[in-house]
């Protein structure tokens, strides 16, 4: 299993002071817990490290399947892709607003008259928006984070790499860009969407052993 620099430094602080807590392991590595955060639940879920309430980190072992890394973390972005929610630059927040809760979503992309990618909306965003006054006239463009602050990926990225984005980020979604167009989105990828497939092939494993 081929883990990050940061993940196996991750296990040897655990190997050394365990049980350890998160906070311990962000001291150690003076790293904040945020930034942690997504590296500890994958080294959890893929089994070499145990959570405990109260107690903390320890260490078990690689003991996750050789078969469910490969085929899971290598899986191409594109199997899970899910269609993007786009929104012109010159629309109201107020209309951003609505379309977010309309569709039940937890950002929004922001195009221009080219159909070009140039900003991302999330629901920090749009509620720190919704306390000011005029949202009805005020266009997206003024609250909206923009490039090159925006995290992307293609779809030949595979999960490993986006979920690594994810976490490293701390963003809720990536929008996918087309490899030969880097402004176009063809589709989006979201921490959910990306947990629900390693549930699903987690517990297919299970059943299958």
């Amino acid at each position: 299993m081929n883990l990050s620099e940061r993940q196996e430094k991750i296990i040897s602080v655990v190997k050394e002071f365990q049980p350890v807590s998160g906070e311990k392991i962000s001291e150690q590595l003076a790293i904040s817990r945020a930034t942690l955060r997504a590296d500890l639940s994958f080294l959890t879920m893929v089994g070499i490290l145990q959570a405990s309430p109260k107690v903390g980190y320890t260490y078990v072992g690689e003991t996750i399947e050789p078969l469910f890394f490969d085929k899971t973390f290598s899986t191409k972005i594109s199997e899970i892709m899910i269609p993007p929610l786009l929104i012109t630059h010159d629309s109201s927040i107020h209309d951003a607003i609505t379309t977010l809760f309309m569709y039940d979503v937890g950002s929004l992309y922001v195009t221009n008259q080219e159909q070009e990618l140039v900003g991302v909306l999330s629901r920090k965003d749009l509620l720190r928006a919704s306390l000011s006054n005029h949202i009805e006239k005020t266009p997206v463009a003024v609250v909206m984070t923009r490039a090159p602050h925006i995290k992307t990926c293609t779809k030949d990225m595979s999960i490993l790499e986006a979920g690594d984005l994810l976490g490293t980020y701390q963003v809720d979604s990536l929008p996918i860009v087309s490899e030969t167009q880097p402004l176009k989105v063809i589709g989006k990828v979201t921490k959910s969407r990306l947990l629900d497939y390693i549930i699903q092939q987690a517990k297919s494993t299970e059943m299958n052993r």
